[in-house]
Order: C-alpha cells, then structure tokens, then sequence
C-alpha cells in the first residue's frame, strides 16, 4: 500500500510538473517494490554524466528492488499506447549523453536507494570459490565486486583503469585495459548473464542457452537489454605488482617493443608481464600525468632533456604482479624481458606496492582532483582502434601535428591481441580484421577541428588486414 500511494504521489508530481503524457495508470499497475523518484536531487543526477557536454532530465528515476523491477517498467514502455523511454544508468560514466533520457524513466543501477531502504533482492556480490566465479548485480561497482571477492584471495581477471564503474557499463562496452591482451577484454570472461529485454522479458543466457542474445549484449552498447547480473570469472589474486614505466623518444620502437610484449601472452606467467599499456607525452614539463603520481617531482625529467622526436615522448607502462612466496624471483623475471626492450637507457622507473593499489590508481588521483574542483568539469574523449599499417601516420598527423603541445591530458595508447579480442570487435563496425592484434588510442584532448576529424577519418578509413591494431 505504502508503495503505491508513493508511485501515486510521483506521477501526479510528473502530470503537474512536466506534463506526463503517458497514461498514469501504466505506472500505477507496474507494481515494483522500489522506489519511482520525481526528487529534484534525482533527476539532477541522472540528468548528467561524466562528459559534462549533455543534459537531459527525465521524467523520473526509478531505484529498483529487483531486475523484476526493471522487467515491469519496460514491459510498460513497450507496452505503452502513450510510449516513454527506458534508460539504464550505471556510474554515469558515459560522454555523451547515452544513458539519458527526456521522455522517459532512467533505471538508476548504480548507487541505488534499494539497498538503503532494505531491498534485500539487491544481493550482494556472491562468490563460488569452488567454480571460480561471482555472481553480482549489474548495478555494482567493480571497485565493490573486487572487495567482495578478495575476501576469499581470488579476483577478476580482466579490468578497466578506473573501478568505480559499473558492472553492466563496462561489460556494454566490452571493457578494455592493459590485460586484455592476455585475458581478452571483461566481456570475454564472463559464464552468464541476466538481461532485461526490449520488450521487459527477463532471461538467462550463455554462449548455449539464449547465445543470440548473449553475443549481443556483450559489448552492444547498452542496444539490446538491460544486464541485471552477470558471472564473472576469478583467479587467484596475487598479493603485489611490480610496476614500471620506461621512456621512447623513437614511435617505431615504442610500438615495436609493446607488439613484442603482448605476443608473450601463451607463455608461462614467469616469461611475461601481466599488463601493457603506454601513453603520449606531448607537454612540456614534469613526466607525469593525472593518473597517478608515479615520477617523483623530486627527480624532475624534461622533454627537451631527452632528445625528444617532434617533442614527443611514449611512456610504455608494465606491470609484473606476484605473491609474497616468490618475491625474490621477481627481479630475475622482470630483468630477462626488460633486457629485450629499446627504452632510453636510465629512464626506468619502478614502484612496488598492493595489488589492490595499483588496481585502485585512477580513483587517487580522482580524489586529488576532486580536492581542487578539476573532477567535474567537461570531459571530450575520445577512442579509436587504429589499424597498425596507419599507426605511425596517427602519430605523426595527431600527436606531432594537431595536438602539438596544447594538450596536458591523458593520450592512451597500447596494442591488443586480435585473438584475444575477436569477441568484443565482433560487435564493432570494423572491416576486414583478418590478422593477430590491434591497437586502441583513447584521447582526453578537447581538440574538435574539421582538420583533426577529417585526418582520424582517412587514417580510419581502410581494409583492415594488421597484426595489429591499436586502441
């Protein structure tokens, strides 16, 4: 009773307030047990995301108590002889926009009231040490879900740089960082998942049970359901990382050097590192960039210092992860690749520390930024999978041409596995990927000039038939 009169109160707020066109009764007999916002501090929130470029304020927010809950309200939508729009909304991490709505209801998934309020049906992470999986809610955190899991000494294997991202975003997006190579990205390790379909049926699937629907989720961008829970694939977590970061001023050698590393991925773990990622340093100044403090400004490197090509350094960064029990094994395994490698001569720079702590790395530098107001603010990114026959045109046309020293965010840049991957880029408009590797590029510059759209588009627009190809 006290839940309908709730949803009563709220829809004659959204008929008075914004003019519901929708019949009212359409929300009345959905019968969720969660909660139908109309709150101002609601549809604020869900009316924003992490891009800072769009807003759009949607009818109500329902926080709900269950993926039943989610069923009924898009049964109604589809249903509906008024029509309103249904859209999921994590962490709000999307840059556009894409998990808003004006017309409509947006399903807060993440950092929902329900389990404030008591919704036990939002159950927490539950973990199979027996399996080597966990069960979670699409709506939770992946920073909660390695919490829940390190309880029992195991972990995910394949992450995103940043864990205060939702389950059901990153797996709608395929979820991508330096293990993929190895692991393939998140959506390759995953057993099972719930989804809400476009016409409100909740169902199960796998690679055999309901496959279409399954293959199409993953990765899909959100376009053919609603994930409410997956299964996630563990391993044993290791206890610490050895983390290195060492200098290019050559483009060849860099991108060699991060190709010969990622087709190390069949060999045992003590012939290979754990993750590959690398960036671009365009400004002048510190070596360093928002995402960690990792250079100590006590010991300052210059660009200019450094012979630079085009004024451009590559920051290729690698870790080595290992338990407590061979630790002193460590040294001799991450010399032997080290040895294999075309860095500057004395620009390594290592850190030891908790593998919690490296995963985590991101979400400090977010609260030094947060502390000086630089969080919030418009983020314009930008990824793009670059064929490898074009990668040295890409850096030639962008980072030494378009973007020259004007940028101090960060530039992405690392090489995946293309068997690794042929998953995730399945669900992509990629042509002709017929070979081992690919790389991605994931740009913060506010750069939006016809001449840096029309370059990406030329560089783009080819048959793809790599080794690789870069992200």
């Amino acid at each position: 009773m006290a839940t309908r009169f709730l949803l009563a109160f709220a829809i004659c707020r959204l008929i008075v307030t914004v003019g519901l066109t929708l019949d009212p009764t359409e929300l009345l007999r959905l019968g969720v047990e969660g909660l139908l916002s109309v709150e101002p501090a609601d549809l604020g929130v869900a009316s924003r995301d992490f891009g800072g470029m769009q807003n759009a304020e949607p009818l109500a927010v329902l926080h709900p108590a269950s993926a039943e809950d989610i069923s009924r309200l898009v049964k109604a939508a589809y249903e509906s002889g008024q029509g309103f729009t249904v859209s999921a909304r994590g962490h709000g991490h999307s840059i556009k926009g894409q998990a808003m709505t004006t017309n409509g209801v947006v399903v807060q998934m993440s950092g929902s009231r329900g389990r404030q309020h008591g919704f036990e049906k939002l159950a927490p992470p539950r973990v199979s040490e027996k399996f080597m999986y966990v069960d979670v809610w699409g709506g939770e955190l992946w920073i909660d879900v390695l919490s829940s899991t390190l309880k029992y000494g195991l972990a995910p294997k394949s992450w995103t740089d940043y864990l205060y991202l939702s389950v059901g975003g990153t797996l709608s997006n395929a979820g991508i960082s330096g293990q993929a190579f190895n692991h393939g990205p998140q959506i390759s390790n995953i057993y099972e998942l719930d989804v809400v379909t476009g016409k409100g049926e909740l169902l199960t699937c796998t690679e055999k049970q309901n496959s279409k629907l399954y293959n199409a989720v993953l990765g899909g961008l959100g376009q053919f359901g609603i994930i409410t829970r997956a299964r996630i694939a563990l391993e044993k977590a290791p206890h610490r990382v050895r983390w290195i970061r060492v200098l290019y001023s050559n483009f060849s050698a860099f991108t060699q050097d991060q190709e010969y590393l990622i087709s190390l991925h069949g060999q045992p773990a003590t012939q290979k590192f754990d993750y590959v990622e690398g960036f671009v340093i365009v400004d002048e100044g510190l070596i360093n960039n928002w995402r960690s403090s990792f250079f100590s400004p006590r010991n300052p490197v210059k660009i200019s210092s450094l012979n630079a090509d085009g004024g451009v350094l590559y920051c290729l960064e690698i870790t080595k992860n290992y338990q407590e029990s061979n630790a002193n094994n460590v040294d001799q395994e991450v010399g032997a690749l080290l040895k294999k490698l075309n860095f500057i001569p004395a620009s390594e720079f290592t850190t030891e520390l908790p593998y919690v702590d490296f995963l985590d790395r991101v979400h400090k530098a977010e609260l030094k930024l947060r502390a000086k107001n630089l969080w919030d603010v418009p983020h314009p990114w930008l990824n793009l999978f670059v064929p490898k026959s074009r990668i040295g045109d890409f850096d030639k046309g962008v980072f030494k041409g378009i973007l020259g020293n004007k940028t101090s965010g960060p530039i992405l840049i690392y090489p995946m596995n293309k068997n690794k991957s042929d998953y995730y880029l399945s669900r992509i408009s990629l042509p002709n990927l017929s070979k081992n590797s690919s790389y991605e590029s994931n740009s913060s510059s506010s750069s939006s000039s016809n001449d840096s759209l029309s370059l990406t588009k030329q560089l783009l627009d080819v048959p793809y038939a790599e080794n690789s190809l870069y992200v």
